[in-house]
């Protein structure tokens, strides 16, 4: 299994990593740790089915990650 190093950061390039927040129109959007790609989706299960498209499109078949992470960012303001 190989790995490499980003932002100081070691990643396993059989795995990619997308940071998923809440979109300020509705919904969610989904960028890549390390590679240019963005997505975005109304719901989750929408959100989820564009990520592996985004990912099947980006890469060819033999340079594709085998396992896609979501990692959600739920941002919360808690007034005083």
């Amino acid at each position: 299994m190989e790995s490499l190093y980003n932002g100081g950061e070691k990643m396993d390039t059989n795995e990619i990593i997308f940071l998923v927040e809440d979109s300020a129109e509705g919904g969610y959007e989904a960028r890549a740790l390390g590679h240019s790609i963005y997505t975005q989706a109304e719901s989750l299960d929408e959100l989820r089915a564009t990520v592996e498209d985004a990912v099947r499109c980006h890469f060819e078949e033999k340079e594709r990650p085998r396992m896609i992470r979501l990692h959600l960012v739920k941002d919360e303001v808690i007034p005083v």
